[in-house]
């Protein structure tokens, strides 16, 4: 109970901060009404001076710091911005799938190696492989985004699992009959797992989210999905 309270205020507490809501002493309630003559929820001026409506001069991208910088970096560095989203992403999924699932001490070497996953081959290897299924198969028609799923997750998805238990083998000092024994026993339930949901994420992402941003969409979904992953990886 108490790390869900625990994370319910740091959630909080961070959608505040992204939203720039912060108490104005200068403006209450009892001022507005007394200078107005008008109760403040019905006034039409209100949503200006709301706390909730950031000014977009004062921070880069207006409510969300720093989304404009990131959508010059995903203009300019494209390969390099989607390799650190899928790193945040990678280590976000990890932190609370040991926080709040795994329990005991904090692993710091799978932390680091899932972290370094997203950012070494996650992000640079979809920038490629949704740049190249967008060309093959362009549109958002429904035959289209079928077909795109289906390549993701009855090709990629498999392909993307392999290497993804190989390299935990690898980081591990494992050997090649070890990683092939792993990859026997845990390929089919991850690509279940993977089955069960992301044909409706990428349903989704391929209609509706612009190629530019499929990879922070995933991502954004995929911190649920990467604490299922890190608990695979992390198993004997």
């Amino acid at each position: 109970i108490m790390k869900l309270l625990s994370l319910l205020f740091v959630s909080s507490t961070l959608a505040v901060s992204a939203f720039g809501v912060s108490p104005n002493p200068s403006v209450t309630k009892s001022t507005l009404q007394t200078t107005t003559g008008i109760k403040p929820a019905f006034r039409k001026d209100a949503a200006v001076h709301s706390p909730l409506f950031r000014d977009p001069t004062l921070v880069r991208g207006g409510a969300v710091p720093g989304w404009q910088a990131y959508n010059e970096a995903l203009d300019t560095h494209p390969l390099t911005a989607k390799a650190f989203t899928s790193l945040v992403g990678w280590a976000l999924g990890d932190l609370l799938a040991q926080i709040f699932i795994g329990g005991g001490p904090f692993d710091w070497k799978r932390f680091i190696t899932l972290s370094m996953f997203g950012f070494l081959y996650h992000g640079p290897s979809g920038h490629y492989f949704y740049n190249w299924l967008d060309s093959k198969i362009p549109g958002k028609d429904a035959k289209s985004v079928a077909m795109k799923v289906l390549i993701d997750q009855t090709c990629w998805c498999p392909i993307f699992m392999t290497v993804f238990f190989t390299y935990l083998g690898l980081c591990n000092g494992d050997s090649f009959a070890t990683i092939g024994n792993k990859i026997k026993t845990d390929l089919l339930a991850a690509c279940q797992g993977s089955w069960k949901v992301w044909p409706i994420v990428h349903a989704v992402n391929f209609k509706f989210v612009s190629n530019k941003y499929r990879l922070l969409f995933l991502n954004a979904v995929q911190v649920a999905f990467n604490m299922f992953l890190s608990i695979i990886g992390a198993g004997k």
